[in-house]
């Protein structure tokens, strides 16, 4: 497509959108609103053609939210009157986000691990290990992330703190960097790292911070509490399979040029062997990468120096940056240097807020209500199937899994409990479990995904292409199995703790 037609489509697109509300009339739904959904629409469509960078594509759509005082919490009204003031306010909010941040910090640990080293020795040693097969690799990297994820309750801080700055050491190896041959081997490991933590924030209760956001949110609607067991036993035979599959189906959808590392094995074994013993900054590294995992697996151990209480998963990644920085792991020049890091936070800052507007101008509430009243005649599986595939799709809107789960959850909880005969504590449930898996769909979809999107490999079509159809399987397989298996056959597993 022409560059001037990538262009020119975003704006159009919400022009149009625009001039629908005066065809389709919505009840329930002011002008403003519908301004803003317009703008929000043409932003998306601008994100995925990516004619200017993405953020830059951002920063286009808040500032015209902004500008035209759409967004911010009452905006919706039409009769409300919101200052330039609160509009600004509103418009600079994702800037105070912790996630935000904490994707901002991923990067920086990310050029501790490459400016001293450590990372690239940690990559040759699983290169020798497991990368006689590309796929090996891919599997390892997922692996790695199942292994952590029960006990890193921040995708965040463990695929991009902890898995990306040693997976984004590899592909240099290879001759694969994000502007010279991405396809080589970069970008196939960046998209298996990617959707192996969406599988894995679902597999485990503790594997994503915002499923137990969920639990509470769950339990405010008078819906029982499903404990970390019923939760495991609930989406093991989906989460398996997804597992297993996820690394396969990328190797044959988006199959790396490279398919091991072959008469380069050789080379490898030799680039290790000079790497010779540890030097002073890798050993501050891994110090300060071990602090740091300790923190986010056991993050009340703050209590025991002195009464800090929890310590919050962003509040560790700065201090890591802080430590890096204290000694010499990187410059402070380098530091302002990684134009990557500042990209991605300029980035998701102004889509996080711009996604809180949807729920701030009455949007999402609106949008719920059509749905409860479309879903009102049907049988109680057809529905659930409904209640579920809107759950999960709607997660095109959010920038945040915990967004989504503030804004959503209660809501649908009661569109479930207004349908005859369908069963509300399954029905919550399901929704629940999908919550790690719908993080696939977009670059922004969840923590760790601004981190892959940044990284360069995957460019911005061709993620959201993997992202559609990845995230089609995933919510295949979720509805053919998850469904069957929850309302049937472990409904006994599941329930007995809450009867």
């Amino acid at each position: 497509m022409n560059k001037t037609v990538k262009l020119i489509l975003p704006f159009a697109v919400g022009v149009a959108v625009f001039l629908s509300y005066f065809v389709l009339s919505p009840q329930g739904l002011g002008l403003p609103a519908w301004l803003f959904l317009s703008i929000f629409v043409g932003m998306v469509v601008g994100l995925i053609l990516e004619p200017i960078p993405p953020a830059y594509m951002s920063l286009i759509g808040l500032v015209l939210a902004v500008f035209l005082k759409v967004g911010p919490p009452q905006s919706g009204d039409a009769a409300a009157t919101v200052s330039s003031g609160a509009a600004i306010n509103w418009g600079l909010g994702g800037f105070s986000n912790s996630t935000v941040w904490l994707i901002f910090a991923a990067f920086s640990i990310g050029l501790g691990y490459q400016q001293s080293g450590l990372g690239r020795r940690i990559a040759l040693g699983l290169v020798q290990a497991l990368g006689k097969k590309t796929l090996g690799l891919g599997y390892a990297i997922a692996l790695t992330d199942g292994i952590l994820a029960p006990f890193i309750p921040s995708n965040t801080a463990r695929s991009g703190g902890v898995i990306y700055p040693i997976v984004s050491t590899i592909p240099p190896m290879f001759g694969s960097k994000p502007d010279e041959n991405p396809r080589r081997i970069g970008a196939y490991l960046m998209w298996v790292s990617l959707a192996a933590t969406c599988v894995t924030s679902s597999m485990f209760l503790t594997g994503l911070a915002p499923n137990l956001l969920a639990i509470e949110t769950a339990a405010k609607s008078g819906v029982a509490k499903i404990e970390w067991v019923q939760w495991f036993v609930a989406f093991a035979p989906c989460g398996l399979i997804l597992f297993v599959l996820t690394p396969l189906l990328a190797y044959w959808l988006y199959p790396p040029e490279v398919k091991g590392a072959g008469a380069e094995m050789e080379r490898i074994k030799e680039e290790y062997a000079k790497l010779g013993p540890l030097q002073g900054r890798e050993l501050a590294m891994i110090g300060i990468s071990v602090l740091a995992l300790v923190l986010w697996i056991f993050p009340d151990l703050g209590g025991l120096t002195g009464g800090l209480g929890e310590v919050n998963s962003t509040t560790v990644a700065l201090v890591a940056i802080c430590l890096m920085l204290a000694f010499r792991v990187f410059a402070w020049s380098d530091f302002l240097k990684n134009t990557a890091a500042w990209n991605v936070l300029m980035w998701f800052a102004t889509l996080v807020t711009m996604a809180e507007g949807l729920k701030n101008v009455g949007f999402l509430e609106w949008l719920s209500g059509r749905m409860e009243a479309y879903l009102q005649g049907m049988s109680p599986t057809a529905a659930l199937v409904g209640l579920v595939l809107a759950f999960y799709l709607i997660h095109y809107f959010f920038a945040s899994t915990t967004a989504h789960v503030s804004a959503l959850l209660m809501l649908f909880i009661s569109i479930a409990r207004a349908i005859p005969g369908v069963d509300v504590y399954q029905a919550t449930v399901l929704m629940m479990l999908s919550l790690g898996v719908m993080g696939v769909l977009t670059p922004y979809g969840t923590g760790p995904s601004p981190v892959y999107f940044g990284s360069g490999y995957v460019k911005g079509p061709e993620f959201w292409r993997l992202g559609t159809i990845f995230g089609l399987v995933y919510l295949a397989v979720f509805l053919l199995v998850e469904i069957p298996w929850v309302t049937m056959v472990a409904k006994d597993w599941i329930l007995p703790a809450v009867k």
